[in-house]
């Protein structure tokens, strides 16, 4: 077992100090942006694990914070439209496309010193996790297999598995658009709940560019396990730990198994992953739900519940798709419900997004009709909405 408190340093790309503002060239640009790859009604369907939507009017790759950061100040001062892109995991673009600038953030940057870890937002989060159990250490390697960039893990508060990113992470640096400043955020002015965070709240403030985690030196074995799946895959009791290595194979084969790794071969992984968030009931509710459930499917049937600790109760969405009739497989059309899990909505290949959204509309009317709960989507729509 390597020495996890052993240095392992990439380059280090620090936060730019941005309250000076960089000098613009002869046509008004900001000399940051001189160098940077930019297109013109450039497809943005390959972007996304969807691999739907059209063209951007502008599309910029950034691959520091300076560029990001003067991309971001460019758009503000014109007043242009602007859409940041990551892993393009959590993103369903219109067929329209989008009348703007889309910034591509593909930062890089992996610097881990003992427990402590700081990735660049354009990091792919799977590769990061990869690492950081290759190094000994606990806390995200249940979160393995995730598709998408670091910087969206703390807009969504990212989890799987028992796991969530807000419990190890401990600060964001960010581009403040209000302040026009690089801030640093502590974990707990991030307001993190469930698959919630500041940023999803005000999405159009906070641009991150790094996140900093605090992992657990278990001397290679993992955080005690708390998703009843994964301790049953591997034969032990909930709160046990196995080595680490061992805790993220198994979750990427339970994810595999669910179409929720990508592959390109795969078209039920042509998707957003889990298309629905779990929805939070309150006690009352809930009651009106069971009942409804009772009168459906018979008295014996009981729904999953999970208390969330603050008087309201967490059921699981992909069981209301089920029970609603939306089965694996469901649909007719280049757009159906993933024949291996019935959270994933998925491209079946030549699918359009208008597809995708009749899909989406027609599981959260049915749910509904069906239960009475009313499905919210996880991923983020741009320029459609359900």
């Amino acid at each position: 077992m390597r020495d996890v408190r052993r240095r392992l340093r990439d380059v280090r790309q620090h936060p730019t100090d941005v309250r000076e503002r960089p000098r613009p060239d002869r046509w008004g640009r900001s000399r940051t942006l001189e160098h940077v790859q930019e297109l013109h009604d450039a497809p943005l369907a390959p972007l996304t694990t969807f691999r739907l939507g059209g063209p951007a009017t502008r599309l910029i790759t950034a691959t520091t914070d300076a560029e990001v950061i003067a991309a971001v100040r460019e758009a503000d001062d014109s007043g242009t439209p602007l859409l940041l892109i990551g892993g393009g995991s959590n993103l369903v673009i219109g067929d329209k496309g989008f009348d703007g600038t889309a910034l591509r953030i593909a930062t890089r940057g992996f610097a881990l010193d003992g427990t402590k870890l700081e990735l660049a937002a354009g990091e792919v989060w799977t590769d990061a996790v990869a690492r950081t159990v290759e190094a000994g250490l606990a806390g995200i390697e249940c979160l393995a297999g995730i598709p998408g960039s670091a910087g969206a893990t703390p807009i969504q508060n990212v989890g799987a598995y028992g796991q969530e990113v807000s419990s190890t992470i401990t600060e964001v640096v960010a581009y403040d658009r209000q302040t026009r400043e690089t801030v640093v955020l502590a974990n707990a002015e991030c307001d993190f709940s469930y698959r919630h965070s500041r940023f999803k709240a005000d999405p159009d403030r906070f641009v991150v560019l790094r996140v900093r985690f605090e992992l657990e030196d278990a001397q290679g074995m993992s955080a005690p396990l708390k998703y009843p799946e994964t301790a049953r895959t591997l034969g032990v009791e909930a709160g046990e730990r196995v080595p680490a290595a061992v805790a993220r194979e198994t979750v990427l084969k339970l994810r595999a198994g669910k179409g929720m790794v990508l592959d390109p071969e795969d078209h039920d992984s042509w998707s957003a992953g889990s298309f629905f968030t779990n929805p939070i009931l309150t006690e009352e509710e809930f009651a009106a739900f069971h009942a409804r459930v009772t009168e459906r499917l018979g008295a014996d049937i009981t729904p999953p519940a999970f208390p969330t600790g603050d008087g309201r109760v967490k059921t699981s969405a992909a069981w209301l798709i089920d029970k609603a009739g939306f089965t694996k497989g469901y649909g007719e059309g280049r757009a159906r419900i993933s024949t291996k899990h019935t959270l994933a909505l998925t491209n079946r290949g030549g699918a359009t997004t208008e597809d995708l959204l009749e899909l989406a509309r027609e599981v959260v009317a049915g749910v509904r009709d069906a239960f009475g709960v009313t499905l919210v989507n996880e991923p983020v729509t741009v320029g459609v909405s359900l």
